[in-house]
């Protein structure tokens, strides 16, 4: 059963609220050297449009540092394109074309397969949830991996810092009714990324595409489904113009996190108090915006249902357990080939083999006291 670390959550909260409170004190007690300097901006652009709300999570960041800093460290918040393409801005950053990017690691597995293992990786990787994923990263070496992974792997001058946590995501969207592993078989769909790996090693079909061809597609009959990110995103996207099968959860990004890049140089220009700030901003931005999305999220699903008479259902088990196997023979098979990949999902299976397992036996399933208060809709 899936359960929620909901006394972690808190105490993630509270070492957050003073990690920040200290960050701004420790600003407050250094005027003079802070309003000796003149205001510096970043150029930081994202690898998605404005009009996403995944956006939000870049410009409530950009806010806050704004705020820490007294003014004296701005963030000109960019949408995919406008200095360079989306899927460039890893490069860009190393260049210092852009200061910065908030973008998501996923993208550069052509670069290196173990570029997914830092997005949180298919199936939440060994069970982990997003305070898992905290964990590992913050508690049990990640963090370490990531910065070796860019500056040694890739030898790109770039510093990561986890920023958006963007799941769980939906199973997708679908033509018609599946109920089992055998109608999922065969059916073309849109997906991306190791997760379009995954699905073939499933018997799917699959189509690569940008997220601005997913409707038209449909609407021509290229493809029978598509993944896109669920809720509220789904609903801007306009799925349900087209489509009525709407299926949740899937395993491909249960957890999935984006990152937040700084050029090398541009860091190290950088007062350490003002790269303390761009932490714990980085760090408060990850709950909080993950908190307002989950409610934009519940807002959309019944906006799907009630005005659209979209057909919500769970993803059948067979399906994600599936899923699981499928992922366990890919990722096997290139840790065989590939060492630094094998080392970072190693520590992440040592990571989660302590914690998964006490977790599961210390919280309660959210399902317990969730189905108390809110019966199912049979």
């Amino acid at each position: 059963m899936r359960t929620r670390p909901w006394f972690h959550f808190g105490l993630t909260l509270a070492v957050l609220a003073a990690l920040v409170a200290l960050v701004a004190l420790v600003a407050g007690t250094q005027p003079a050297r802070v309003q000796a300097q003149a205001p510096k901006t970043l150029k930081i652009q994202a690898s998605w449009p404005a009009a996403l709300t995944i956006y939000d999570n870049f410009t409530m960041w950009a806010k806050r540092v704004e705020q820490l800093t007294g003014g004296q460290l701005k963030i000109e918040t960019l949408p995919a394109g406008a200095i360079v393409p989306a899927f460039e801005v890893l490069d860009a950053t190393h260049k210092k074309v852009i200061d910065g990017a908030h973008t998501w690691a996923a993208y550069w597995t052509g670069k290196h397969k173990a570029a997914v293992l830092f997005t949180g990786g298919p199936g939440g990787t060994f069970g982990m949830d997003y305070i898992d994923y905290l964990g590992w990263m913050y508690e049990g070496g990640g963090l370490d991996l990531y910065q070796e992974f860019y500056r040694e792997v890739l030898k790109l001058n770039v510093v990561p810092i986890p920023i958006l946590p963007s799941g769980p995501q939906a199973f997708g969207w679908f033509k018609r009714p599946i109920k089992n592993l055998a109608d999922f078989k065969g059916m073309k769909c849109r997906q991306t990324g190791m997760a379009a790996e995954v699905y073939t090693e499933m018997g799917m079909r699959i189509v690569n595409m940008p997220g601005g061809e997913i409707i038209p597609a449909a609407e021509r009959g290229v493809i029978d489904c598509a993944e896109w990110i669920g809720g509220v995103e789904d609903l801007r996207l306009g799925f349900h113009n087209v489509w009525k099968y709407h299926y949740t959860p899937g395993m491909h990004e249960n957890v999935t996190v984006g990152e937040l890049l700084i050029n090398g140089d541009v860091w190290q220009g950088l007062p350490p108090v003002t790269q303390e700030i761009i932490k714990a901003a980085a760090m408060e931005t990850f709950i909080r915006w993950w908190a307002r999305w989950q409610k934009q999220n519940a807002d959309a699903l019944a906006e799907l249902q009630d005005k659209h008479k979209v057909q919500i259902s769970r993803t059948p088990d067979d399906i994600l357990i599936e899923f699981l196997r499928a992922w366990d023979r890919i990722a096997k098979r290139e840790g065989e080939k590939n060492p630094f990949f094998k080392k970072v999902h190693d520590s992440q299976r040592q990571y989660a083999s302590k914690v998964v397992p006490a977790k599961r036996f210390m919280f309660p399933p959210y399902e317990f006291a969730a189905n108390y208060y809110w019966p199912p809709k049979k």
